[in-house]
């Protein structure tokens, strides 16, 4: 009786233990993502006037896509409408963001299975810096270009921050962490948007409008970067470490092809790879992961033309609209998504994207402000739960060292879905219109919600 008191209260303190040791994690892994987003989210109510300065500037790069715009345009028989090639230029710039991305991530999940999570964090934040530099001193439509670019490639921290949560031991620990992922995104994009408004309306004269939210966009980085040195620990312990950088190189190349991703085929060649029943789960949930970023992300990216072309939206307006949203979001999450049971996840995930199709006909028919908002607080419901939930249920999937290749599949699934859905969306938009657009997306909503009944027969927790 004696030793089984002794064994008990040793589990029991190696609980503690692992539990502390989770809440540290969660807490700096939260703190990390919120420094990165605040800084990736200045950009956003910015956009629409960055394009439009450009367009009146006559930038001579800006000039030669618009060049090959009129050519296209007038080869298929569309309508003049020049305002509507602002969308289509901002659907081209976010396309390439995460085509970049795409192409990176995995190569980023790979080198953090081997290397470690930390040390891929540092790399990329100091990436992101440059390009928060590039930005800052830029003056042409080229140089702007060149600094998405850069940042699309090095934007693997929410990846890798998402490993590290899945990295954990407890099941109950990483649906709080990524719970709280999600917050920080909530967060970021409340806080952030509004921030580079304010720092665009109060430049000075002398400077280009956008020179202080992305001086600022450089602070912030900057200070991620000392806060992952200083007080981020590593969560991927040296035994789980994968035992050489290039067969994960070499297993990159399934996460850039399009149909092993789906298959997550570099899952099934590693050693003792998850059962039939949990691969199929699997390729479900990645396949409604896909096709809900798709299509939301195409929407969610032309939603600020929209506001500025209907309603004149400034920057500041757009900034407030964000900051509406971010803290409808994050009173959902930290209310509602939070106290979501086990077991529960998929029903709640069917639910919100079932609101999100009278949200985006209520957004793309809208003739006043009052129907924009009604739209914004459904569509904030389904921001605040889907991803977070379906990144806990693929987090369930997989060994400890193959965290990193899961996530690694998943984070590729959605940069690809963010490459094709802003350019689909405004090459809609800027063919159709606004309306058109945002109904005939709204509808397609019904694909993933038909997908996630494939689940019905499968174990969801």
């Amino acid at each position: 009786m004696k030793e089984f008191n002794q064994k008990g209260g040793m589990s029991s303190e190696m609980g503690s233990e692992e539990a502390v040791g989770s809440s540290r994690v969660i807490k700096s892994v939260f703190f990390a993502l919120l420094l990165d987003l605040l800084g990736f989210t200045l950009i956003l109510p910015l956009l629409p006037s960055i394009l439009d300065h450009y367009g009146q500037t006559e930038d001579s790069v800006y000039q030669s896509l618009q060049s090959i715009v009129d050519w296209f345009r007038e080869a298929v028989g569309v309508p003049m409408e020049t305002k509507y090639n602002s969308v289509l230029f901002g659907g081209l710039i976010g396309s390439l963001f995460s085509l970049l991305q795409f192409v990176s991530s995995p190569l980023t999940g790979a080198a953090s299975d081997h290397y470690g999570r930390k040390p891929l964090l540092i790399l990329t934040t100091l990436g992101l810096m440059s390009s928060y530099a590039v930005w800052a001193v830029s003056r042409s439509f080229s140089m702007f270009l060149l600094s998405r670019v850069i940042g699309g490639i090095c934007k693997g921290n929410v990846s890798l921050c998402t490993a590290m949560i899945a990295d954990l031991p407890c099941p109950k620990a990483r649906n709080k962490g990524m719970m709280m992922v999600g917050i920080a995104f909530s967060l970021g994009f409340t806080v952030g948007p509004l921030m580079g408004a304010y720092f665009a309306i109060n430049s000075r004269k002398e400077e280009v409008f956008y020179h202080g939210p992305a001086v600022l966009a450089l602070v912030f980085s900057a200070a991620d970067l000392l806060f992952i040195i200083v007080m981020l620990p590593e969560t991927l312990p040296k035994q789980n470490k994968v035992s050489s950088v290039t067969s994960g190189i070499q297993e990159s190349g399934d996460l850039l092809n399009p149909v092993a991703l789906f298959h997550f085929s570099a899952l099934t060649r590693t050693e003792d790879p998850p059962s039939k029943e949990k691969m199929q789960n699997l390729k479900v949930l990645g396949l409604v992961y896909f096709t809900y970023l798709f299509l939301f992300s195409g929407l969610e990216f032309t939603l600020s033309f929209l506001t500025h072309q209907r309603f004149q939206f400034t920057s500041m307006q757009q900034g407030k609209m964000f900051f509406f949203m971010g803290i409808t979001m994050a009173l959902i999450q930290g209310g509602y998504a939070r106290r979501i049971k086990p077991g529960h996840h998929i029903r709640t995930v069917r639910l919100a994207i079932l609101l999100l199709i009278p949200a985006f006909a209520l957004i793309g028919l809208a003739w006043n402000l009052k129907m924009v908002y009604i739209g914004l607080i459904l569509y904030s419901f389904a921001a605040a739960i889907v991803v977070p939930c379906l990144t806990t249920l693929v987090s369930d999937h997989g060994s400890a060292n193959q965290k990193g290749t899961v996530m690694g599949i998943l984070r590729s699934l959605g940069a690809l879905a963010r490459a094709l859905g802003p350019i689909v969306a405004s090459s809609v938009y800027w063919i159709a219109g606004a309306e058109t657009c945002f109904i005939i997306s709204s509808t397609s909503f019904i694909i993933p919600l038909v997908l996630l009944r494939r689940l019905g027969g499968l174990k969801q927790e």
